[in-house]
């Protein structure tokens, strides 16, 4: 009898596990990824269960200090309300092949509130935060320093892999910021991208209310115009889509091979790195959230092989290297492929390669050039002396190419 329930457990685990796909957090009022905000803005979460059971998700919030470590404090020392949240509103998809759940929540809000800026996480779980489903990045910025960035083209032999070169003014709206430049400190990323930034950048001068970051070391790869495809219309070759099936109620979407090594700069449009599910049917606009299909598609490089690991990558899943992500090679065809189930809409996407190191190069398989526009998301912050955590003070962005 014991035998019996331990199986029934394990087979209930195995039914009602969760697969949870399509993580979206995003500023509705610019409806990009830019997860950052001031304090009477919000910001919405959307995600997809594939399980397509009504479940009962909760969410919580950690603060952590400039450089994303753990700072240690306690909740009621940076937000205001309920330790934990339901997120309780959600539809079921509707005309889909793949059914699942859509799962909305509209955060800051009544039962959790941030009360400090700074960077944050968003915790999604079932049973305990310690063992979340996903974790997603936003920051709260304060309304103090206006910041701008300017790009131009870098030129070193030393490091020929840099071609972007950021430097940025501060402007604060009324304190002296010279008055405590060692409290004050400037993060870059390039793209949403995390894990592609320079850190921890001090001023490089300063006059009254202005500070200047002019350092040589805020300097980035150019890399290439993003890939793209377009399966908005599933059951159609479209745009970047060489072929498409339905098998046993299952999409497929293949795309053409990509253009590897470039020679020459692509000036190709690009929306750095972003994704926007959409489904469209005979011209009409059909509402993704809980009418858009999924389906595996198929990513292809024409390539010889080489002794890197290739990945596909984009802020559809946080540009994270892995098995999900990870391109592997088909001797027969001589190509690379890649296979991940998405939900159709627009993407784009890079191909990465990991030495053996584990250094990820973002332009070696689509090239690096100075040309290339790129998004550049700078953050300043401010940690005077007897306060207790990071500030962020500005944000400021830019998406200009080097002319």
């Amino acid at each position: 009898m014991k035998f019996l329930q331990i199986i029934f457990s394990l087979f209930s685990v195995l039914i009602f596990s969760q697969d949870i796909r399509s993580v979206q957090l995003f500023n509705p009022k610019t409806n990009d990824e830019t997860a950052v905000i001031g304090f009477n803005d919000q910001l919405i979460l959307k995600f997809d269960d594939l399980s397509n059971s009504n479940q009962i998700y909760r969410y919580t919030i950690k603060h952590f200090d400039r450089n994303w470590q753990d700072d240690n404090l306690f909740f009621t020392e940076f937000a205001t309300g309920s330790l934990n949240g339901l997120i309780d509103q959600f539809q079921y998809s509707f005309n889909t092949s793949q059914a699942y759940t859509n799962y909305t929540l509209t955060f800051p809000n009544d039962k959790i509130r941030p009360k400090i800026s700074g960077n944050y996480e968003l915790i999604v779980y079932q049973d305990s935060p310690s063992n979340p489903l996903f974790t997603k990045r936003f920051c709260i910025v304060e309304d103090g320093v206006n910041l701008a960035l300017n790009i131009t083209r870098f030129q070193d032999a030393s490091k020929p892999q840099l071609n972007q070169r950021i430097e940025v003014q501060a402007i604060s709206n009324g304190a002296n910021l010279s008055s405590n430049l060692n409290s004050i400190s400037l993060n870059v990323i390039q793209n949403n991208n995390f894990n592609n930034g320079v850190f921890n950048q001090r001023p490089s001068s300063s006059l009254g209310s202005q500070v200047l970051f002019q350092q040589l070391n805020l300097a980035f790869a150019g890399n290439n115009e993003f890939y793209y495809f377009d399966n908005k219309i599933i059951n159609q070759a479209f745009d970047m889509v060489a072929n498409v099936e339905n098998i046993d109620g299952k999409n497929y979407t293949y795309l053409f091979p990509v253009w590897a090594y470039p020679l020459n700069y692509q000036n190709q449009g690009d929306v750095n790195g972003a994704f926007y599910f959409r489904r469209n049917d005979l011209g009409t606009e059909r509402n993704a959230d809980r009418e858009a299909d999924y389906s595996w598609v198929y990513f292809n490089l024409d390539s010889e092989k080489i002794d890197k690991q290739i990945y596909v990558l984009g802020q559809f899943n946080d540009y994270i290297a892995d098995k999900n992500s990870e391109m592997f090679y088909d001797t027969a065809n001589k190509r690379y492929t890649a296979k991940i189930y998405l939900k159709q809409g627009f993407y784009n996407y890079i191909l990465a390669t990991k030495d053996a190191s584990g250094i990820i190069n973002l332009g070696e398989i689509n090239g690096n050039f100075w040309q290339t526009e790129n998004l550049y998301q700078a953050f300043l912050y401010y940690k005077p002396f007897g306060r207790n955590y990071d500030g962020l003070i500005g944000y400021g962005e830019t998406r200009r190419a080097v002319r």
